[in-house]
């Protein structure tokens, strides 16, 4: 069946199925939030590759910090509010937006800062997460002497 649209998109409202990060602010992205920090994870005998895609964002405008046992991935970009005057012309569609977004993901408490590498390279965010297990704690048995 053919739907009638306007530059391309549906003029039915499909928000009914938006299954959107909830950490995404929709106010900036819309209904393209769901398509926003696209991650793959990959199991190594070692540890883990997370590939994270940011496309159209510049080094500096990407943050990765651990605290707490958890990995969280921060992106943001400046609202640029300001309007041009009539010379410069008008927008009447703009599809680029700005805005700030974030991802975690539980790594463990034996994690830390030094451990993880990262690389961002066209577009994507290649993190590198060492696989350690927790230490053990081992229990002594201490007797204590009872009088009687």
């Amino acid at each position: 069946m053919l739907m009638p649209s306007i530059f391309g998109e549906n003029l039915f409202n499909d928000d009914w199925m938006d299954f959107s990060f909830p950490d995404v602010d929709k106010v900036l992205y819309g209904k393209h939030a769901k398509n926003v920090m696209k991650t793959d994870v990959k199991e190594h005998d070692s540890g883990y590759e997370v590939d994270i895609d940011l496309p159209g964002f510049k080094k500096d405008e990407i943050e990765a910090k651990l605290e707490n046992g958890y990995l969280t991935i921060s992106a943001s970009k400046g609202l640029d509010k300001e309007e041009k005057n009539e010379k410069d012309g008008k927008y009447i569609r703009k599809e680029r937006y700005s805005g700030a977004m974030s991802r975690s993901f539980y790594v463990g408490d034996d994690i830390k800062q030094e451990d993880i590498k990262a690389k961002y390279e066209d577009g994507i965010l290649k993190l590198s997460v060492p696989k350690k297990e927790p230490q053990k704690v081992v229990e002594s048995k201490k007797t204590i002497a009872i009088e009687g």
